[in-house]
């Protein structure tokens, strides 16, 4: 395990990470710095409680959504493999006579 630090809203949050993770963990925080920071943006006055809150929760959101795309491209690439497969089957059966 390697000790990284990444910085959320400047603040530093000290992180074990395996080697490998480094990179792609470097590139999570700086994502969730960024929504954090353009939702303090937009609503300055709230406390960084409630901008965190609300971005957490957007994030939440990007991952639902991306997870339900991908459901649903698997469920339309299992029917396409289906289909190739009984077109396969059927060519076969039509060289065996």
């Amino acid at each position: 395990m390697k000790s990284i630090k990444i910085t959320i809203l400047g603040k530093q949050y000290p992180l074990k990470v395996e080697e490998s993770e480094e990179e792609s963990m470097q590139r999570i925080a700086g994502y969730v710095d960024d929504k954090f920071r353009q939702y303090k943006k937009e609503l300055n006055k709230q406390p960084d409680t409630t901008i965190m809150t609300l971005a957490a929760l957007s994030i939440a959101e990007e991952l639902f959504e991306e997870r339900k795309r991908n459901r649903e491209l698997n469920q339309q690439e299992d029917k396409v493999l289906q289909n190739v497969n009984e077109s396969l089957e059927n060519f076969i059966e039509e060289i065996r006579e």
